[in-house]
Parts: C-alpha cells; sequence; structure tokens
C-alpha cells in the first residue's frame, strides 16, 4: 500500500522531472552571474540593487521553467518511446497533459510579469530565449533536422544577458562572451548526450547528429567546438587572471578529451565522461567567476 511520504516523494519527483530541474538550474546560474559581473564592472554595490535581483531571478527563473514544461508537454509522443524520458509524468499520465500545458503557460506569463519590471531589454533577451526553446527548437527542428542543436543552443545562451542587462545595456565585450561561451559549449555537450542515448534518439525519429551522420563526423563536430572555446578566457581578463588561466585549464583539458575521443573503443563511455566534464565545466566557470570577483579577492 502506497504511504503518504511514498505519495509526496512521486510528486517531489514528478515536478523535479517536469521542469528538468537539472536544466533549469543550469540556465538560472549563469542569469546570476550576469548580473553579479554587471555589478562588479559597474561598481555598484549589490545591496542598491537586492530588489532589482529578486525580481530577476525569480522572473526569469519561471520563464524558463515555463518553456522547459510546455517542451515536456510537446514531446510526449517521443518521450514515449525513450528509456530516459519513460518516467515523466508527461508519458505516466500522473500529471493530465492539459494541466501540464497551462503549467507551462502560466509560469512563463508569471515569468515575463516579473521581467516587465526590470527593463524592455532584460524583457526582450527572455523572449528571445523563450521564442526560441518552444517553437524553431522544440516544435520545429528537433525533429526534423541535425541543425536543431544550433537552435536549441540560442535560448541557453541568452541567459547571463538577461542578468545582464538588469543593470545596464547588453552591448558590452563581457556579457557577449558569456553568451558566446554558452553557445559553443552547447554543442559538445548536447552531442556528447546524443552519442549516448543515439538508439533512442534513433527509435523516436529525432533527427540528432550522431543518429544521422554517426559518431566519428559528431567527435569532428565536438572537437572543433570546444577548440573554439580556447580563446575565450583571455577576452575576459576584467575578471582576473586567476580565473582566465583556471577556464584556460578547463579548455586544454577538454580538448585533450575530445582528442582523446577518437582513439576509445568504447565510445559510450567516452561520451559519458564528456558529459560529465561539460556539466561541470559550465557550473564550475560561472560559479568562479561570481567567486573571484566578491569583494574578498579585490
Amino acid at each position: 500500500m502506497e504511504t503518504t511520504t511514498d505519495r509526496q516523494s512521486k510528486l517531489f519527483s514528478d515536478i523535479k522531472s517536469l521542469f528538468k530541474a537539472l536544466v533549469l538550474i543550469s540556465n538560472v546560474v549563469p542569469v546570476l552571474t550576469g548580473f553579479w559581473l554587471a555589478l562588479f564592472i559597474t561598481n555598484s554595490p549589490f545591496i542598491d540593487y537586492w530588489g532589482l535581483f529578486i525580481i530577476t531571478m525569480i522572473g526569469s527563473t519561471f520563464m524558463m521553467g515555463g518553456a522547459l514544461v510546455i517542451n515536456n508537454w510537446y514531446d510526449v509522443d517521443i518521450d514515449t518511446l525513450m528509456d530516459r524520458t519513460k518516467q515523466r509524468p508527461t508519458v505516466t499520465g500522473s500529471i493530465p497533459l492539459p494541466v501540464v500545458l497551462w503549467i507551462g503557460i502560466i509560469f512563463s506569463i508569471i515569468g515575463f510579469i516579473f521581467l516587465f519590471f526590470t527593463n524592455i531589454e532584460v524583457v526582450l533577451y527572455a523572449l528571445v530565449g523563450w521564442v526560441t526553446y518552444v517553437f524553431p527548437y522544440t516544435m520545429w527542428s528537433k525533429r526534423r533536422y541535425t541543425i536543431n542543436t544550433v537552435i536549441g543552443s540560442v535560448s541557453g545562451a541568452v541567459t547571463p544577458l538577461i542578468g545582464w542587462a538588469a543593470i545596464q545595456p547588453g552591448l558590452h565585450p563581457i556579457p557577449i562572451l558569456l553568451f558566446l561561451l554558452i553557445f559553443i559549449w552547447q554543442m559538445p555537450h548536447t552531442y556528447a548526450i546524443a552519442m549516448r542515448k543515439s538508439e533512442e534518439y534513433r527509435a523516436a525519429g529525432v533527427a540528432m547528429l550522431p543518429v544521422v551522420r554517426g559518431f566519428r563526423e559528431t567527435k569532428w563536430h565536438m572537437f572543433v567546438y570546444v577548440l573554439c572555446l580556447l580563446p575565450i578566457p583571455f577576452f575576459l581578463w576584467e575578471i582576473g587572471t586567476f580565473f582566465v588561466v583556471i577556464a584556460t585549464i578547463f579548455n586544454l583539458g577538454w580538448i585533450g578529451l575530445s582528442l582523446y575521443g577518437f582513439r576509445v573503443k568504447d565510445d559510450f563511455k567516452w561520451a559519458r565522461v564528456s558529459f560529465l566534464y561539460s556539466v561541470n565545466y559550465l557550473m564550475i566557470l560561472f560559479i568562479l567567476m561570481i567567486i573571484v570577483t566578491l569583494p574578498v579577492f579585490q
């Protein structure tokens, strides 16, 4: 017999899955970093902007959460065919699909309402991210073209611009470089996932690069994108020398891992290692940007 604790645990698990908790967190952190770095560069005290910070974080989190839920709602047919997504509440039916859609819409609306209390530039960046993720990516390209990864990368890459623009205009080298960093990062990160789950994507008819072009060409794409990350830290000296050194070490490590991929016998094991490296790479670098610019380090 199912206990109250079991039901609560299942509900919590469903909510995490519905909002893609880890994906949501990985998108919220760059918003936080963008906001903090804008304060750092303009030498503005956080205490003067704590209200704006709360509004920006709540708004962007709700907005991105809404987009992720709508993605889950739309993808229920292919999620049914993939082992890694079969336990999502949209597939199991624990949360009815009409309810899922309304959750996505309501969360998105709430998010934009909050963001309207920041400034129009923040709203525009958020709108670009939301629209790109929901329509060109989820509803058009994901099932048809390998370029879906490029399109989807735009939605994640605007996140630091949202945080930065809450403080000052986004036409500054730092937020633009952070946009490029996330945009480029998402390609090898997503390809690593696609390699690990290639058979599931094939069964679901999703046009991921490893499915359409094979593993070797995918590895070449991953290597080129990782190589493109190498010069980015050298344009971020304003953040600090320590950050530039650590980021460069991480980049060199990823380049080495990418090259090693051409020699491995177990592609799936290598893809898993690449995936874990990419996840830690992004989180560590964006948290490090905040740490090295804290007043205690200045």
